[in-house]
């Protein structure tokens, strides 16, 4: 049976979802993380499935044969908390949430309340080694 994934890269207006998240604060920082993932990856933003606004793209090939794409590095303000999307799996990216400020970490998910609480510098850095590793492990 195929997996069919649910997020996947659409034409949905990225501006159009940033104006419906409700809290001010909330919109105000995925505008300024819109700004600095766009500036950071040089990649224009998509939006990928209902809620993720993700730039660049991968194909990945999993050895169980699973396969897909998805975005190189990504956010989304959600209701709770903020998600960052980074690539997982190098240990350069552990080093460098050490330094990002207040954060929870899950698995593949960044979390934090505010862009204020992180260091941006460490965020640039947290963008370019998570592109830089997902292409050097799933090269084009």
């Amino acid at each position: 049976m195929a997996y069919e994934l649910k997020t996947k890269e659409n034409d949905e207006n990225v501006i159009e979802f940033i104006e419906k998240v409700e809290n001010n604060r909330k919109r105000e920082d995925a505008y300024k993380l819109l700004e600095i993932f766009t500036e950071t990856t040089g990649y224009e933003a998509k939006m990928w499935g209902d809620s993720i606004i993700g730039f660049g793209s991968y194909h990945y090939k999993y050895k169980t044969g699973h396969e897909g794409d998805a975005p190189l590095v990504g956010f989304s303000p959600r209701k709770a908390r903020i998600s960052l999307y980074f690539a997982t799996g190098d240990m350069e990216r552990e080093k460098l949430l050490k330094s990002l400020g207040k954060h929870k970490s899950g698995k593949a998910c960044v979390y934090i309340n505010k862009v204020e609480d992180i260091d941006i510098n460490i965020l640039k850095e947290l963008i370019l080694q998570s592109i830089t590793f997902l292409r050097e492990t799933y090269p084009e």
